[in-house]
């Protein structure tokens, strides 16, 4: 977590209580979490049924 709160430029706690399962993150900071992972969002349309 101390790696990840440093390659996001966000502090430790802060991370720990976004991303709590009562946490609340901002779209920007899960963002910087799926960036700093070396992950990509990737959003496509839904199929048709």
């Amino acid at each position: 977590m101390t790696q990840l709160a440093r390659e996001t430029g966000l502090g430790r706690e802060s991370l720990y209580k976004a991303l709590s399962p009562s946490g609340n993150p901002e779209f920007a900071t899960i963002m910087k979490v799926i960036s700093a992972l070396g992950l990509k969002l990737h959003a496509a349309p839904a199929s048709s049924a």
